[in-house]
This record gives C-alpha cells, sequence and structure tokens, in this order.
C-alpha cells in the first residue's frame, strides 16, 4: 500500500472539501429551478403548471375528506389601456400589485395563481358556496379600493370573478375551464349594466 506524504493528504483533503462545496452548491441551484418550474416569474404567486399540479392534489384530497372547495377565476377589467397607455412596466406593476392583493386576501391554506396575461385563480379549500360568493366579494372589493401606484400616481383596478365549486370535474383543467367561463358569464353581465 501506498502511504500518501502529507501535502498529498492536503491536498486531496482540500479537493474533497472543493467537491463537497460544489455538490451543495448544485443541490441549491437544483432547488431554485424546481420552485421556479411553479412559480411565476412576475408575481408571487404559483404558474399555471404549479397551480394546476396543487389543484390535483387538493381535489384528491377534498373529495377523499368530503371537504367543500371552491374555485375563483379573476380577469382584470380594461388591463390592456394600462399597458397601452403606461407602457409594460406600469402593467407589471398592475399584476404584481393585484397577486399582493390575492394573497393577503386569503388563508395559507389557499393557493393563488397566475393562469397567464391578466387572469387569476383562488383556490379555497373547505369553503362552500356562501363562504366562496363571500370571498369573491370581498376580494373584487379589495381590487376596487386597492389598486396600484405607478410613478406618483394610483391607478384604479377592477375585474370580474366566476366561481365554480368543486363537484364532478374529472381533472383540473376541467375545474378551471368551468370557473373561467363563469368569469364570462359575470364579465359579460357587468358590461351589460354598465
Amino acid at each position: 500500500m501506498v502511504e500518501l506524504l502529507a501535502s498529498d493528504r492536503a491536498s486531496l483533503i482540500a479537493q474533497i472539501e472543493q467537491l463537497r462545496n460544489e455538490v451543495s452548491n448544485l443541490r441549491a441551484r437544483a432547488e431554485r429551478a424546481e420552485a421556479l418550474a411553479d412559480h411565476d416569474v412576475l408575481t408571487p404567486t404559483l404558474n399555471r403548471r404549479g397551480f394546476l399540479d396543487n389543484l390535483t392534489r387538493v381535489m384528491a384530497y377534498c373529495r377523499r375528506h368530503k371537504l367543500d372547495a371552491a374555485l375563483l377565476y379573476l380577469d382584470l377589467d380594461d388591463f390592456k389601456k394600462i399597458n397601452d397607455c403606461h407602457g409594460h412596466p406600469a402593467g407589471d406593476a398592475a399584476l404584481i400589485a393585484v397577486a399582493n392583493l390575492l394573497l393577503a386576501g386569503v388563508r395559507e391554506s389557499d393557493a393563488v395563481g397566475r393562469m397567464g396575461g391578466d387572469e387569476f385563480c383562488v383556490l379555497l379549500i373547505d369553503a362552500n358556496m356562501e363562504a366562496a360568493r363571500h370571498k369573491a366579494d370581498e376580494l373584487a372589493k379589495r381590487l376596487d379600493e386597492g389598486g396600484f401606484i405607478w410613478g406618483d400616481r394610483r391607478y384604479s383596478l377592477s375585474g370580474s370573478i366566476g366561481l365554480k365549486p368543486l363537484s364532478d370535474q374529472p381533472d383540473p383543467e376541467t375545474w378551471v375551464a368551468e370557473a373561467d367561463a363563469a368569469m364570462w358569464l359575470r364579465k359579460g353581465a357587468d358590461l351589460a349594466a354598465r
């Protein structure tokens, strides 16, 4: 057996320590990449993929334990005007404000996801239709009252919210599509009332 010189041994220990650090850094990068795969790049919400994954688990859990759940689908009104009049950075500020408002308005056990563009979903766990309607009204009111700040000015926001309880939907995509359809019905009614 070859005996290691003290200098060789110290070099080997240094290389092992360097490899441990590299593995630790790679693990941290992999964890960050995994988190980014499920989270929206702009807002502090889940992205569509992450939200649908969460929805799959919650649907199974609620059905197994016979819990109510409801899905809210929010589409901002006149969002294109914000981008057209003030630029995309202002639109980004509006989306971040909406995401923060939604997150602040729900329980930690609920979920908020940005489905794309100016559309968000809110999953309310252990919430019957009455509680879901109340939460939708509360969030709409907070949206109307909150708005967002861009530059030195506060801008108002509004949106239409569709609501769909968990029933016999076969998959998360169907549930989201049903909530989206309910939102379009609501948006049509809101436009007709103006």
